[in-house]
């Protein structure tokens, strides 16, 4: 692992520089999953609604999932597209250039921790699934504070299960100790 004293050693960089970039880089993923879901929630409603009236017809009483066949294949194609359009802007550019959009409006680049170079295709998949996953289960939260206090690489868990770190410092980072980290 490279360390701070190196010549060629990148630094991590700010958390506010991280959380506008992934602001950004959101923007694609969420947009074009919303673009879908508008249009088939109308759809989802009506189907929903047409269960329930068919339902008080027969005079039966009968359980009616907001989640059926008809309903989970709208959900899967609105997921798709968030995960597709997810790929497309963001583990691609990571294993290509080591950036994203967000990332590059802001001078940040995404690095192998040991190599420091973009990371392999392999590790930018990682790193993208962990934070999704993370980010599902509402532990994304977590996880964004916990990079915060990272110290010295400033890492979420997706960087650490990547072996990666956003870099773009133009020096060391702080110490949070005056006296520095001990030997």
């Amino acid at each position: 692992m490279a360390r701070f004293t190196e010549p060629q050693q990148k630094y991590p960089a700010s958390p506010g520089k991280r959380l506008f970039a992934r602001i950004i880089d959101s923007i694609l993923p969420l947009g074009g999953a919303v673009a879908l879901a508008v249009p088939l929630l109308s759809d989802a409603r009506d189907h929903i609604s047409d269960r329930i009236e068919a339902i008080e017809h027969a005079g039966v009483n009968e359980t009616v999932w907001l989640i059926d066949g008809t309903t989970g294949g709208y959900l899967a194609m609105v997921l798709g597209v968030f995960l597709g359009v997810g790929l497309l802007f963001e583990v691609l550019p990571v294993a290509l250039w080591g950036t994203t959009l967000g990332k590059a409006m802001l001078g940040l680049r995404v690095l192998d921790m040991e190599r420091q170079e973009p990371p392999s295709f392999g590790r930018a998949i990682n790193r993208w699934l962990v934070y999704n996953l993370l980010s599902l289960v509402l532990v994304g939260i977590v996880n964004m504070i916990l990079a915060v206090r990272d110290q010295p690489w400033r890492q979420g868990w997706h960087d650490k299960a990547a072996h990666t770190f956003v870099a773009g410092g133009s020096g060391p980072p702080a110490s949070p100790d005056p006296v520095g980290p001990a030997q």
